[in-house]
């Protein structure tokens, strides 16, 4: 599977840079596009629904998006619609803990109990370089501030509370399948 060959892992010190801003003129390049549309094919490849672009080595604030309910690997998800985000910026609307356990393309093979906000407003550039706004909640705001965290050099294994919430993935059936994020 060449997808996971791009994806850079744990250790990799790009993964805990702070990426850059596109200014609307770098959004509508044709570089741009054809970062989105590798992205999509990187994460589609990988079987995740969501991936960030320092996860292949580019220090842009950009991340893509898609649950989907036909996934094998989740159960219990709605369909999204697909998100292509542009400097994002979070604002907490509900600071109501949720707790999933989420794994990550960047960290293969483990999971981690993360509790986060379960509301959020998400402001951010579109493919057009508009700007959009958007309420998240639930599963979806665990996914977006997950992908999100990756473009400010953070990864879900910094949320923890304990490492006692670490487990390997093959010790899954411990764990609840509908609180599994990727």
């Amino acid at each position: 599977m060449i997808g996971h060959k791009l994806i850079l892992k744990m250790g990799n010190p790009i993964l805990r840079e702070v990426s850059s801003p596109f200014s609307k003129d770098e959004i509508l390049s044709e570089p741009s596009k054809e970062l989105v549309k590798k992205m999509w094919e990187v994460m589609e490849e990988a079987g995740g629904i969501g991936l960030a672009a320092p996860q292949i080595g580019i220090l842009k604030q950009l991340a893509v998006i898609k649950l989907d309910s036909n996934s094998e690997r989740y159960e219990n998800i709605e369909d999204s619609e697909e998100f292509v985000i542009f400097n994002p910026e979070l604002e907490i609307l509900d600071e109501t803990k949720q707790g999933f356990w989420e794994g990550c393309l960047s960290v293969p093979g483990l999971r981690g109990y993360v509790e986060r906000p379960r509301k959020l407003k998400i402001s951010y550039l579109n493919e057009q370089a508009e700007e959009k706004e958007l309420i998240v909640e639930d599963f979806l705001a665990t996914v977006f501030q997950h992908e999100l965290d990756h473009l400010f050099g953070f990864l879900y294994v910094d949320r923890l509370k304990s490492n006692k919430d670490l487990i390997f993935e093959n010790e899954g059936s411990k764990i609840s399948e509908d609180k599994i994020l990727d």
